[in-house]
């Protein structure tokens, strides 16, 4: 997966179409997501103490990967990322690259 924690995405299917956000967590061996403000949902939880109410949570829930694009942090736009491995100091890094400027992210 080449999303990772902290990027900014722009969501491209769904009922959140056209909304950027930031990703907060992900999931890859599921190819799924979760950002900020997108995809929220709300679960109903049962007192669990005899003096407790019964409470409405609204949480985000994951959403899958294919449905975002990464916003680049250099042209400011939504594009796809490409990989590549380059040596650094004698070792091999992978390096994550905008498909459209050409530039690393």
């Amino acid at each position: 997966m080449k999303i990772k924690k902290n990027d900014t995405i722009l969501v491209t299917k769904g009922k959140y179409k056209g909304k950027k956000a930031k990703v907060l967590k992900v999931f890859p061996k599921e190819n799924r997501l979760i950002a900020e403000g997108i995809n929220i949902v709300k679960r109903h939880r049962k007192p669990t103490k005899t003096d407790e109410k019964g409470k409405i949570l609204e949480m985000p829930s994951p959403i899958f990967s294919s449905n975002v694009k990464l916003i680049c942090k250099n042209c400011k736009k939504p594009t796809k990322i490409g990989t590549k491995i380059i040596t650094k100091k004698g070792k091999e890094v992978k390096v994550r690259f905008c498909k459209k400027c050409k530039k690393e992210t």
